[in-house]
This record gives structure tokens, sequence and C-alpha cells, in this order.
């Protein structure tokens, strides 16, 4: 017992010692060589305040689906942006994976680091056209390719993305190896630019299949053609390439960029008015001018009234009361909610959300995600703020894009009400 009270004693001399070198005079001072943070909106969004709304029908539930029932719900206060995900904005993330195969395939653009990993040195040029002798697997083969055009294989344009299982884990309560949560896919993520031709029958839409993701007269319209694996992948590059610019900075890492889920969505396209059935709060598609205010579909056979055929640009037509652009109408919204019909009868009243990470193989119905806000080529009951819709995972439409929410670290100061 003596022996070991002297170890005890010189045991927690070393620990007082260590403890008095570190500066903070016996004081609990919390950890203090710790990343810097600051809490600024991302380029490109708007904060959305933490807040209450009650979700469901604005108005009359005219197909009696039951599958909006009213309820009241708190949220946690997001960034979104404030466009959908525009052809420009997502062409970076296509030139990114891009130019990341080319320059694995090369090998002489990887260098080392000090743990002995090695990375892709984007800081070197890369010009591959000049490399095409050893990139020559990236393009098609002669024989396929049309009208003498030296064109890139999209297909070979392959992501690997990654995502946490935390509500198994939870479950789980450390009993399992990490590795059991983490899952991966890896999925092609250039747009489906064939969807114009195969969502409509005898409808003669070529020139959008040729030109719409490529030609810049499109830059600033939001991408279609991308189904709900596409978009997470493009959420989960968006973090880790905004990410690998904080740490060069000796910033914090930020908070993961995603879809939102289905209450998120529909607390920011009310813009602040409560059972305001469509963005801009009131109950009309026309404003007192008789001008419509989105771009939908206001009549049978007739598109172009709002002022837009197909779709139009992120930015047309006014923002809701918190900065939101096309909120209803122009494309459906992917959400990373599973669209359940009864989900509001069972679901939590804070951030509520139901998750299904689908597989490949498992039954069509457990692959039916939201989509929410109606499109370019729906009636308006669909781009009602309350409407709920849905399209399967796997599937890329010309009608749905997709936009990107942040969750705000902390309490912003817009969240406090006197």
């Amino acid at each position: 017992m003596r022996n070991f009270s002297k170890f005890f004693l010189a045991l927690m001399t070393i620990l007082t010692i260590g403890a008095c070198k570190s500066g903070d005079n016996g004081q609990l001072t919390g950890v203090l060589d710790r990343p810097t943070w600051k809490s600024t909106s991302p380029y490109g969004m708007v904060y959305v305040p933490s807040g209450t709304l009650t979700i469901g029908p604005s108005d009359q539930d005219v197909n009696f689906t039951l599958t909006q029932r009213p309820k009241t719900i708190s949220i946690q206060g997001f960034y979104m942006d404030e466009t959908e995900i525009t052809n420009n904005e997502y062409r970076q993330f296509v030139y990114w994976v891009r130019d990341s195969i080319a320059r694995t395939w090369l090998g002489d653009y990887e260098i080392e680091l000090p743990n002995g990993e090695t990375r892709l040195d984007w800081d070197s040029e890369l010009n591959i056209m000049e490399r095409f002798e050893d990139l020559e697997d990236m393009f098609y083969p002669e024989d396929e390719r049309f009208s003498g055009r030296v064109d890139m294989d999209s297909r070979k344009f392959v992501f690997e993305y990654q995502w946490y299982d935390w509500k198994g884990a939870a479950h789980d309560r450390y009993q399992s190896n990490r590795t059991k949560f983490i899952k991966k896919d890896n999925t092609e993520i250039y747009p489906d630019t064939l969807v114009w031709i195969r969502d409509f029958t005898y409808s003669y839409n070529e020139p959008y299949t040729r030109n719409y993701f490529n030609h810049p007269a499109f830059d600033d319209y939001p991408v279609v053609g991308v189904d709900w694996k596409r978009a997470n992948a493009f959420a989960y590059w968006r973090t880790k390439y905004a990410n690998a610019h904080a740490n060069k900075k000796g910033m914090a890492n930020t908070e993961d960029f995603r879809l939102p889920i289905e209450a998120e969505w529909e607390y920011a396209a009310r813009g602040g008015h409560d059972w305001a059935p469509y963005p801009w709060g009131g109950y009309y598609v026309r404003n007192a001018k008789g001008c419509l205010l989105a771009n939908f579909k206001p009549g049978r056979g007739n598109y172009p009234e709002d002022g837009a055929m197909y779709t139009a640009r992120s930015d047309a037509y006014f923002p809701n009361d918190y900065g939101l652009y096309n909120m209803a109408g122009n494309v459906a919204e992917w959400t990373s909610s599973s669209y359940f019909e009864n989900a509001y009868s069972f679901q939590h009243d804070m951030n509520p959300d139901i998750r299904m990470d689908a597989e490949d193989d498992d039954p069509k119905a457990w692959k039916r995600k939201v989509i929410r806000g109606g499109s370019w080529k729906d009636i308006a009951f669909y781009i009602q703020t309350g409407t709920r819709h849905w399209e399967y995972q796997d599937t890329a439409k010309s009608y749905i894009g997709f936009r990107n929410v942040r969750t705000v670290l902390g309490q912003a100061i817009g969240d406090f009400h006197n």
C-alpha cells in the first residue's frame, strides 16, 4: 500500500507539473490550441433562421390524398442556396472529377505528403488534349465518333462519394467496427442529357439534349438530368472542396453541404409566411397586373405565357422574403427525405425527417425520395409550398434539379427573438 501511495503521489506531481507548463495558472481555461472559426454565410447562400411552421396544405387538398396533414414543427436555422444549382456550377464538379481522373491516370501529378500518403497536385498545369495519347481511354474510340468530333466519354466520369450511417451507429452503441457504418457509392456524375427526349413522347426536344448542359447560353439555368445519387455526390464533393480550402488557412472544417430535408425545404419556401400556399405569400399565381409569378404550366398546352417555354434562369422572377429564387416552379427539387404517404402522422416535430439509404436491389418503394416545388411542366397545384410529390432515387428527369443547405453551427444572432 505504501508503494502504491508513493506511485500515486509521483504521478500527480508529474500531471501537476505538466498542467503548470501549459500556462493556464491552474485555471479552467479549456483547450487553447484550437482552429479558428468564424460563422459566415457561404457564397451564394442565404440564411434561413430557426423557427416554427405548420406544414401541410395551405388550401384544399384537391386530390384528397391526406399526405399533407397539418402539423406544427420546429426547424434549426440553416443556409440555403439562393438559386437552384446551375449548369455552370455543376460543371465545376464535372471538370474536377474529369481532371482528377486524368491526373490519376497520368501518375506524374501525384505528390507525397509527410505522412506517406499521396494526393493530386492541383497547382500543376493540365492540358488534356496535349496529353491525348496518354489519356486516349477517356475518349470515345474512333469508330464511335460522330461527325469526326473527338469527344470525351462522360461515362468514365465516375466519382466515389461517402456518407456515414449515423442512425445505425447510434442504435449499435459502439458494439461494431465503425467500417460497418461508412457507406460508399461509385456513381456516374455527368448529367443525363437524353432526358429531354426520353421524358416526352412525340415531342421535338433534341436541341435541348445537344445544348442544354454544354452551351454557354444555358450556364445560369438550373442543372437537370441529375438523379438523387448524383445530387448527393455533388454535395459530398462540395464539402470536401470547401474543407480543403479551409484547412490550408488553418481553419476548422465546415458542416456538410447536403440536400435539404423535406421540412427544411417547405419552411424555406414559405419565406416566413405560415399557411401561405405560394412562396410570395399570396393565394394567386398572378400579381395585380396579371403577370405570372413563377415558371409553370398555367394552362393546357400553354407553356410560354409565364415567359419561359422550358426552364428559366435560376434567378428569374422575384425571390421570396428569405431571398430564395424559384421555390415554386422552374424545376422541382430533390430533398434527402424518403417518401411515405403517412409520414406527417408519425415523424418528430423537431427537424422531422425520414431517411432510408436504399440499395440497388431493394424494393422500388424504398427508393422513393421527396421532390418539392413543382416545375416548368407542372400545373399550379404542384408549385404550392405544401404539395408533396416523389421520384425514384435512381431516376433523372428534365424537370428535376436541386439546391444545397448547410446547418448553422452554434446559435446565430438572428435566432434570438426579443
